[in-house]
C-alpha cells in the first residue's frame, strides 16, 4: 500500500522495551545454512513486494533452505507496523520512510534489502495548462495527504524553490485525485499507479509532470528485519535474500509469467498492473550491493528524510548507520 500510518508509536515504543540492543550479523559469521523453524513476513497487496509471490509459487524458499515462509497478508499499513512491533512478524516489506518512522518511534529494525524504486508509477500529472512545476504557484492540486503523493509533491515543490504554502492543497484519497483532474475540478493532481493510467487513458493531453524518477529511491520499499531475528537467526535472513534474488531472475526470465503471478497475488489483472510494472524497478542482488553502500545510503536516504520531514510524516533524525544493516547482501552470492 501507499500510505504511512503514524498511529503505532505508543505500541512502538512499548514493545521495543525489553528488545536486545541492535547486533550485526558481520560481527560474527554469517551460516549459509538457515536456522530451523518458521520465518514470518509482512505483506500488503503491492506489486512492488511481488517476488516474494514468484518465489512462494515456484518453490524458492526451499530451494534455499528455508522449510516454512509464512507470508502473513495484511490490508493496511498500522496493522503491518503492529504486528512487527509486538513481536508477531519477523521481517516485513515496508516503504522506506515508513521504515524511518519505525526507527524514529523506537522500533529496532534493520533494512537488509532494496526491493524496488518507483519511477513513473508515482506521478504528478497536469494538463496543456500546466508545463512546469514553476506553473503550481497558486492552483489547486489534488493528493492524499500522509502518503507517497504527499512526499513527492512536496518534494518537487521544494526542487524548484516553493513549499506547500504556494500552492492550494486539494487532499483527498489518490483513487479520486485523477479524477478530480480529468473533471476540471482541479488543474494538477498527484497520484499512483493503477490511478495515473486511468487519468491519461481519458484524457489524451494528461502528461506526467514530475514523476518518482526524478530521485530514483525517493518512493522506495525496503524489507525490513527485527534486530533479535539478525541476531538469533542470520542463516535465514540470508537465505531470504537469496531467494529474493533467485525469484527476480525468474521474473526476469519469464517476465509474463512473474506479471500473472504477483497480479493474482494482489488481487488484480496484469492487464490493469502492466503500466504500474513498467513504472517500478525491482533491485537485484548485485545492485542492492553497490546501493545498500553507495547512492542509496549516501544520497538516497537524505532526500527520502529530508521529503518525510517535509510532508510531517517523521519528526525525529533517522541515520543509514543506525538503519542499513548491507551485511547479508555482501555475504550473498
Amino acid at each position: 500500500m501507499r500510505n504511512l500510518a503514524g498511529q503505532f508509536r505508543a505500541l512502538v515504543m512499548a514493545a521495543a522495551v525489553g528488545f536486545a540492543p541492535a547486533v550485526y550479523a558481520a560481527d560474527t559469521t554469517i551460516p549459509a545454512t538457515p536456522e530451523a523453524g518458521t520465518f514470518k513476513i509482512g505483506i500488503e497487496p503491492w506489486l512492488g513486494y511481488g517476488q516474494w509471490h514468484v518465489a512462494e509459487a515456484k518453490g524458492l524458499f526451499k530451494a534455499n533452505g528455508l522449510s516454512d515462509v509464512q507470508i502473513v497478508n495484511f490490508a493496511e499499513d498500522k496493522d503491518i507496523n503492529a504486528a512487527l512491533a509486538s513481536g508477531q512478524l519477523d521481517a516485513a516489506n515496508i516503504a522506506t520512510h515508513t521504515a524511518m518512522g519505525m526507527v524514529a518511534a523506537g522500533l529496532p529494525v534493520k533494512i537488509v534489502l532494496l526491493l524496488d524504486v518507483s519511477m513513473t508509477a508515482d506521478a504528478m500529472i497536469a494538463g496543456n495548462d500546466v508545463a512546469s512545476v514553476a506553473d503550481l504557484k497558486g492552483k489547486q492540486v489534488a493528493f492524499e495527504e500522509g502518503t507517497t503523493s504527499d512526499i513527492l509533491l512536496k518534494y518537487a515543490l521544494a526542487k524548484n524553490g516553493m513549499s506547500i504554502a504556494d500552492v492550494q492543497p486539494v487532499p483527498m484519497p489518490a483513487a479520486d485525485a485523477g479524477s478530480a483532474l480529468i473533471a476540471g475540478q482541479v488543474p494538477v493532481a498527484v497520484t499512483y499507479e493503477p490511478y495515473l493510467t486511468a487519468a491519461r487513458a481519458q484524457n489524451k493531453d494528461v502528461k506526467l509532470l514530475f514523476t518518482a524518477g526524478e530521485d530514483p529511491g525517493l518512493i522506495s520499499d525496503v524489507f525490513v528485519v527485527r534486530d533479535e531475528v539478525i541476531k538469533s537467526r542470520p542463516g535465514q535472513v540470508l537465505a531470504m535474500i537469496k531467494t529474493w534474488d533467485a525469484a527476480l531472475k525468474a521474473y526476469n526470465a519469464d517476465t509474463p509469467d512473474g506479471r500473472a503471478i504477483i497480479s493474482k497475488a494482489v488481487g488484480s489483472s496484469v492487464e490493469d498492473l502492466n503500466t504500474a510494472f513498467d513504472g517500478v524497478r525491482y533491485y537485484t542482488l548485485a545492485e542492492n550491493k553497490d546501493a545498500l553502500t553507495g547512492e542509496f545510503s549516501t544520497k538516497t536516504f537524505a532526500d527520502v528524510e529530508a521529503a518525510a520531514k517535509n510532508a510531517g510524516l517523521l519528526q525525529a533524525d533517522v541515520t543509514p548507520e543506525q538503519m542499513i544493516d548491507p551485511s547479508f547482501v555482501k555475504a550473498a552470492k
